[in-house]
């Protein structure tokens, strides 16, 4: 794999703007460094398996077998005669969350819990087809990275397994067509990684730009990243359809600081 020594840039991002379209500078299988040490990787393209299951799992996605999130996305088409935007307001998007979920305060909940996904019977292919897919995704950390592997390892002997999702996660989310603003991952684990599996079909864009490096990863079909989500401010450029249907789904797995020392 390619070596890309990532290297600190001036910019004026700011946490919660929209992050504009822009062209993919980090398109081949790679290791990122960061002062002299890995930190994460990208894969074009998964091996078959990592594939299968997250063609399963995004298939199953969009059925009706699993819960979600739903929310619509209004689309700017142009303006009428009179100057009034004309918005397409007919592009779906929606998430879904599995594992563990942390204390949400002031939603009147103090407490963890797990994904009342987890309790849906017609949802139980598409949660195994993502537990298997954040297993084989260990696997590949601990091939490619294997020190920051042990590194995770050791800090989820501090998870109770009840709050775990694999071995290096304790929650997974999927994205359908949500391009995320700038935003730090404030909440993980820090010193380790998440991993985002791209699903795309007749799309563009939807790919991860950190600007405190320019770099601008292309987040194809069946392509994975591993990254320290909580190192930097990133953000998703906008998912641009290039034929009727087209979208762009990201499987994520991702580790909570919340579940560190919790007791079972």
């Amino acid at each position: 794999m390619k070596r890309i020594d990532l290297k600190q840039v001036q910019h004026t991002r700011k946490i919660g703007e929209a992050c504009e379209y822009i062209e993919p500078n980090v398109t081949e299988d790679c290791i990122f460094y960061a002062d002299g040490e890995p930190i994460g990787f990208y894969m074009k393209q998964m091996p078959e398996k990592m594939c299968k299951l997250s063609d399963l799992a995004n298939t199953e996605l969009q059925s009706k077998n699993v819960p979600k999130t739903e929310m619509q996305r209004p689309k700017m088409l142009g303006f009428d005669k009179n100057g009034k935007g004309i918005v397409d307001r007919s592009c779906k998007q929606f998430s879904t969350i599995l594992g563990a979920v942390p204390p949400k305060a002031h939603m009147r909940r103090p407490y963890p819990t797990q994904s009342s996904v987890h309790s849906v019977k017609s949802a139980q292919t598409f949660i195994k087809s993502m537990l298997l897919l954040a297993k084989e995704s260990e696997q590949l950390i601990k091939e490619i990275l294997p020190k920051q592997y042990e590194q995770q390892i050791e800090i989820f002997k501090q998870v109770p397994d009840k709050w775990k999702f694999g071995n290096l996660f304790t929650s997974s989310i999927s994205n359908f067509n949500i391009s995320a603003p700038f935003h730090r991952d404030t909440g993980n684990i820090v010193g380790a990684l998440n991993v985002i599996i791209c699903k795309q079909k007749n799309a563009k864009g939807g790919d991860l730009h950190i600007p405190d490096y320019n770099a601008t990863i292309g987040q194809v079909d069946n392509s994975i990243l591993v990254y320290p989500a909580w190192r930097n401010m990133h953000g998703v450029t906008p998912i641009i359809p290039i034929h009727e249907g087209g979208y762009r789904n990201s499987l994520v797995f991702y580790p909570l600081k919340a579940f560190v020392g919790l007791k079972d």
